[in-house]
């Protein structure tokens, strides 16, 4: 299963770079390194921000911080590239994910200096609320892959 991510990675990094748009891989250090991505994300229990950037050097490193303030000040501790919230929505890809209230985004934005990404059922019809409340960059997969 893993040879056949690293596969579909190499692809969307060669469309990635075509078009001047950062790829990061989710959860998987490894994979991130392998297909030379521009980053990984962290949810809280994929490792460390400050282990992920001894292994990955130059890359970007982003971290989940749920719907929490003292995560949050971990993260930007830890030196974290960006920080995401979420999930503000239920999402097929993580149904079980933690419920993030939009406050968050708007504490974020007045409290952090660092980008903040929007996660969580995220798509065309409700991603301009969360970029008004704060969020830098919105997080899309199920809208991306479940899009006919």
């Amino acid at each position: 299963k893993k040879s056949k991510i690293i596969k579909i990675a190499k692809e969307i990094r060669k469309i990635t770079k075509k078009y001047k748009v950062k790829l990061i891989i989710n959860d998987h250090l490894n994979i991130s390194k392998i297909t030379n991505a521009d980053g990984c994300h962290l949810g809280q229990n994929d490792g460390s921000v400050i282990g992920a950037k001894k292994y990955l050097k130059k890359q970007i490193i982003g971290v989940t911080c749920h719907n929490s303030k003292s995560l949050a000040k971990i993260a930007i501790k830890s030196k974290a590239d960006y920080l995401a919230f979420g999930s503000f929505n239920k999402s097929k890809l993580k149904p079980e994910a933690k419920k993030a209230n939009i406050n968050i985004l708007k504490w974020a934005k007045r409290n952090i200096k660092k980008p903040i990404v929007a996660i969580g059922g995220i798509k065309g019809s409700n991603y301009k609320k969360f970029i008004k409340f704060g969020a830098k960059y919105i997080a899309i997969s199920s809208y991306i892959w479940d899009n006919p």
